[in-house]
């Protein structure tokens, strides 16, 4: 296949009126069930977003990063790995760990506060969920470097937010990447906002995916509310990466659409304008929909069924992390290290002795 040329200009399939470039989709090696699976993949990530902003408000989970209007840079990169790779993600990062195999139910135990939420399944390569700006992107590089000093054909994947791009640990992280060529893809998902810092703000770059030149990489950038080209893109990454042409740096073009997090209010720093535009014009959700739509790969029947299943799935999830008593918090030591210290220990037990009441209030 011939190699896209992405480094500044921005790769897209579908346009914002759901119709596709018809000679990118010629050469795009994705079959109709596959189309749909992504569908089913990006409307479950809405519809539970949906469902645990809605929780927040009402009390039953501490704070949540909502992620809508990136179901399609996250879906279609996440769907171009392999279940062998290693996936970093940041807080908001939730549909990519989906699509990647962390259950539901794993994700709303940690959302909700449960301390084994932390603890990845031992069949699922998903790094625990870096809260630290930019802390994952040196880690994912030494993951991808220990892949490569074993001889193995697997592809880290790491996530990040534009606001991630100001901080030391992308420059470290990347140009270390680039200097031992790891089998790496650093996915930045450029939703335009760092909390209330605008993009222009943070950089003086045109765009995200120049700065790749500066660490010896490949740069790629493509409009990160197409799910078809996000997965293009992506798979191309994944197999330079793979076949040892060293890492690459995409920026993928998206929207946060809502808050940065429950704790924050976007409409103090936000013109609403610009916010609609985004929202009803350049929806990942409403573009690929009426893109299948148009091919009938879709239907209003296969929507409702598609819909009606993805809630009770979800339904039945929530009940029963809800029905779940709370791990005591002395448990935390229990995950610090493989093998707890004596001074690890010795701190546990002070704590059980305060929760009981032996060394005063906690």
């Amino acid at each position: 296949m011939e190699k896209l040329k992405t480094e500044v200009d921005m790769y897209q399939i579908i346009d914002e009126n759901g119709d596709g470039n018809e000679e990118f989709l010629s050469k795009l090696n994705v079959e109709e069930d596959k189309m749909l699976m992504l569908y089913e993949w990006m409307l479950k990530a809405r519809m539970l977003d949906q469902k645990l902003l809605k929780m927040q408000r009402q009390g039953r989970i501490g704070t949540y990063g909502p992620l809508a209007g990136q179901e399609a840079a996250q879906v279609g990169s996440a769907f171009a790995l392999k279940k062998e790779d290693w996936v970093f993600p940041s807080y908001r990062e939730m549909a990519a760990m989906l699509v990647h195999g962390i259950p539901i139910q794993h994700f709303l135990k940690y959302i909700q506060g449960h301390i084994e939420g932390s603890q990845i399944p031992e069949d699922v390569n998903v790094f625990p969920i870096q809260i630290i700006i930019a802390g994952q992107v040196p880690q994912a590089a030494g993951c991808a470097w220990a892949s490569k000093l074993r001889g193995e054909k697997t592809v880290t994947a790491c996530y990040f937010g534009d606001g991630a791009t100001s901080e030391g640990d992308f420059h470290e992280g990347l140009n270390f990447a680039s200097v031992y060529k790891v089998p790496a893809v650093f996915f930045c998902q450029n939703n335009q906002w760092a909390i209330s810092v605008p993009f222009e703000k943070q950089t003086a770059t045109k765009t995200i995916s120049e700065k790749a030149s500066a660490y010896g990489m490949k740069g790629m950038r493509v409009d990160g509310n197409d799910v078809l080209a996000v997965y293009q893109v992506m798979k191309e990454a994944v197999d330079n990466a793979r076949n040892g042409e060293g890492p690459t740096l995409i920026e993928a073009v998206t929207y946060r659409q809502g808050p940065h997090t429950t704790a924050d209010d976007p409409t103090k720093y936000r013109q609403k304008g610009d916010a609609d535009i985004w929202i009803h014009q350049k929806d990942p959700m409403k573009r690929y929909e009426s893109f299948l739509l148009k091919r009938g790969v879709l239907t209003e029947e296969i929507k409702v069924s598609l819909t009606s299943v993805i809630s009770n799935e979800i339904e039945s999830e929530i009940s029963k992390i809800e029905g779940m008593t709370p791990s005591p918090v002395y448990e935390a030591f229990d995950y610090v290290y493989d093998e707890a210290h004596p001074q690890l220990q010795k701190q546990k037990e002070e704590l059980i002795d305060r929760l009981h009441g032996k060394g005063g209030s906690y």
